[in-house]
């Protein structure tokens, strides 16, 4: 990724800057974006294709101004309020927690949000017609059939497995509603959940190890920042423990996950960066309907099912999008 304006990467380095330099106005509008997990290329080119559709280059006649939290110690709400104090023209939000932050932050600046959650139920607009207030985006969430489907799918997997796992992130602002809308669609199915909290990736290999002793058969990764920023990481360790396992989002199946189910997040970042361009353009938030997922689509990793001694029935692979060899 180019360096760009990684700002808010340096910790509290930014703290010490000259607040006159902050308060200068940018020759060209300054588009902020906060996400807390690590870098993510292919959402940034994502944003960037967004901004392009709407006549914005990074570098020409708009600035983008990364914040990522992940490795450098600065909390979201810091990085909120130093793109505050920087005068940024808009901010993009990706991740539950960032969106809310941002809320939390300002009441004046535009916030184009991308989130894998209800943003009524969230708490970051009234109306998805008519968003009001200053936060408008795009959600890829695909709602409470979504964990349904999941069930569904991995229960096929993996036949007379009645135990699931869950694994959640308790700082996820939206964890409550998540774990709410699986234990309503486990009990639909007759199953029952097993909930694995992590928030942080210390957290990633004892929540794995307790479900080889409580004698769970399958897990659903429920699609937080931070899972998505360590994909790699947690697909590895499914692999190791040969638990089959379920995501969210495509790219965990691309990274050698079993199998995912869920809206493209990066079709909800080339969205954000539309409204982003959209709303330099003189639009506001308010008039800017919340862009919803219209497609879920099913990945299979063909190998990683091979590797876990599953066979994928007939009628699941008929269901898949992509199948990978």
């Amino acid at each position: 990724m180019r360096r760009r304006d990684f700002i808010g990467l340096i910790g509290g380095a930014a703290a010490g800057w000259p607040l006159a330099a902050r308060a200068q106005q940018p020759a060209v509008p300054v588009v902020g974006v906060l996400r807390d997990a690590l870098p993510d290329n292919e959402l940034e080119a994502a944003l960037v294709e967004g901004l392009n559709e709407v006549g914005y280059r990074d570098g020409q006649n708009v600035r983008l101004d990364f914040r990522w939290t992940e490795g450098h110690g600065v909390g979201l709400s810091v990085l909120a309020v130093d793109l505050i104090r920087a005068q940024v023209a808009v901010i993009v939000a990706g991740g539950d927690a960032a969106i809310h932050s941002a809320k939390l932050s300002t009441a004046t600046i535009p916030v184009v949000f991308a989130s894998g959650e209800d943003p009524i139920k969230a708490g970051f607009v009234d109306s998805l017609d008519h968003p009001n207030g200053n936060l408008t985006g795009a959600s890829f969430y695909s709602g409470s059939a979504q964990t349904t489907k999941q069930l569904q799918l991995i229960d096929q997997l993996v036949p007379n497995a009645s135990l699931f796992g869950l694994l959640v992130n308790p700082k996820n602002p939206n964890t409550e509603l998540i774990v709410r809308e699986t234990a309503t669609a486990a009990r639909s199915l007759g199953v029952k959940i097993h909930l694995l909290n992590a928030s942080n990736e210390a957290d990633f290999e004892p929540a794995f190890a307790s479900l080889i002793e409580l004698g769970v058969k399958a897990i659903i990764v429920s699609g937080d920042t931070l899972f998505t920023g360590r994909r790699a990481q947690l697909v590895a360790l499914a692999g190791r423990y040969a638990i089959p396992a379920i995501y969210s989002l495509r790219e965990f199946a691309q990274a050698g996950g079993l199998m995912s189910y869920g809206s493209m997040i990066t079709n909800a970042y080339r969205q954000a960066g539309v409204y982003a361009g959209r709303i330099l353009k003189g639009e506001k938030p308010a008039d800017l309907p919340v862009a919803e997922a219209t497609k879920v689509e099913l990945i299979i990793n063909l190998k990683t099912a091979k590797a876990l001694g599953l066979t994928i029935p007939e009628s699941v692979r008929s269901l898949a999008d992509e199948v990978i060899e």
